[in-house]
């Protein structure tokens, strides 16, 4: 995420922008550079919180998730905490001792999207026991392959929101960008974007408000919400991350790709 890290959230943004000026502003606004309608994004919502109960989080998904079904993508939002989602790093634990495993199913809409976004609100400065659970489950797929002989996420892209009341934004992106690209997602610029409150007790994003007029975290979730859409479009219509140098079996099966030969040094 661009910029300082955090900023007063009980007050107003000032500058010298009118509200008639933004206005102007936004009926000038340039057409897309392209069309988003066969896209699809999956945002996995870590909070603790099950059911219908409030989530902050939630509240800033709908800020990126708003973006993008303005541009017709298909957004699907899910709480993995209403999920069984067993420990382990296998893609179906009740084969290996787990009574139900909810992940298979996730599994599948995990892989049907172009877009996954992984968002956590922060806990004693780190991401959800839910998001690390979510994270484990997306490793335990890392050894399958696509068509093209590649890791499975490949030709996918990947963001993350967090929110809190405490400092942490940036080490939980770290965390999360890190996961996701390891695994083989695509992270486009600025793929993070959260919102946090001041030190101490205090308000949660979205409660009374708090945090709907803060331009940094607006700014940076839309920003966040497009890049995911723009990189997106350009692997869907390229056929995904090119199938050269990247192929497990090709490897396995003696192909070097280039790589130096130690015998000829």
């Amino acid at each position: 995420m661009a910029g300082k890290t955090k900023s007063k959230t009980t007050k107003k943004t000032t500058g010298t922008t009118t509200a008639g000026q933004r206005a102007d502003a936004m009926s000038k606004e340039p057409a897309p550079p392209a069309r988003y309608g066969d896209l699809r994004a999956l945002f996995l919502n870590c909070t603790l919180k099950r059911g219908d109960e409030v989530s902050h989080t939630e509240r800033l998904i709908h800020v990126a998730a708003g973006v993008m079904r303005a541009n017709k993508v298909k957004v699907d939002v899910v709480r993995p905490v209403d999920l069984e989602l067993a420990p382990g790093v296998q893609p179906d634990m009740t084969k290996h001792g787990a009574q139900r495993d909810d992940w298979p199913a996730l599994s599948k809409r995990v892989m049907a999207s172009d877009i996954l976004v992984l968002c956590t609100p922060i806990w004693l400065g780190e991401e959800s026991s839910v998001c690390r659970r979510v994270i484990e489950r997306l490793y335990s797929e890392s050894g399958e392959l696509n068509r093209a002989g590649q890791y499975a996420f490949y030709g996918r892209v990947g963001g993350c929101l967090v929110t809190g009341n405490e400092d942490g934004i940036k080490h939980c992106a770290m965390s999360l960008l890190y996961a996701m690209q390891h695994v083989g997602y695509a992270i486009p610029p600025q793929a993070d974007a959260g919102w946090i409150g001041e030190a101490g007790p205090g308000p949660s994003y979205g409660d009374e408000g708090i945090g709907y007029d803060n331009d940094f975290t607006q700014r940076n979730t839309t920003f966040m919400a497009w890049n995911l859409m723009h990189l997106a479009r350009m692997l869907k219509d390229a056929g995904g991350i090119p199938a050269h140098g990247n192929q497990r079996k090709a490897w396995d099966a003696g192909c070097r790709f280039d790589h130096p030969n130690p015998e000829y040094r």
